[in-house]
């Protein structure tokens, strides 16, 4: 248990006004869900990234997620985002392909935390074996695209009208990232 708690990354940043803000990277473990659920929540109302309409308990997320790729990132000591990867199939040829969930709080976006928080989760897949990141972003959200692509992920293709939000059909864009290291 005491690698749950491993810490990933402690930066110290400067912003413009020259404050200092701490900014620590660790496992996510179960006492953080309370704080990961309602960024999760926060994510499913905006209506921008994903199809869910409810979050999950803590057992289904737990379940869901590769034990060894669930991260989250503290602003001067508070949760504000998290990060974690799912297995893309039970197949054994795609032991090594695993798709990305990543949400910042409300609050939080803008700061550079998705950046820090992604890079962290690309060197713990690596880390895990991993060679190929998936993600599913709808195509109205500019913020996540963009976010993606400058670490690493290319786009794929668009899979047009895959499901239906709200009344209404989203486009998902696929993109990845295939690991320089494995």
């Amino acid at each position: 248990m005491a690698a749950c708690y491993r810490k990933i990354a402690h930066l110290c940043l400067q912003n413009s006004t020259g404050t200092h803000r701490m900014i620590d990277i660790r496992a996510m473990t179960a006492q953080d869900w309370p704080a990961v659920e309602t960024i999760y929540r926060e994510g499913i109302d905006a209506g921008t990234a994903t199809f869910e309409i409810a979050t999950p308990t803590w057992p289904a997320f737990d379940a869901a997620h590769l034990p060894g790729c669930r991260l989250v990132i503290l602003h001067d000591g508070v949760l504000q985002g998290w990060a974690a990867l799912s297995p893309y199939s039970a197949r054994h040829v795609y032991r090594g392909v695993a798709i990305v969930s990543i949400y910042i709080a409300a609050a939080a976006r803008g700061l550079g935390l998705g950046r820090k928080l992604l890079d962290a989760l690309i060197v713990e897949s690596e880390n895990a074996g991993l060679w190929t990141l998936q993600a599913g972003i709808f195509e109205s959200n500019a913020a996540s695209l963009r976010l993606h692509a400058n670490a690493g992920f290319r786009i794929v293709g668009v899979r047009e009208r895959l499901g239906q939000l709200h009344g209404r059909w989203i486009n998902v864009v696929l993109l990845e990232r295939r690991s320089s290291a494995i």
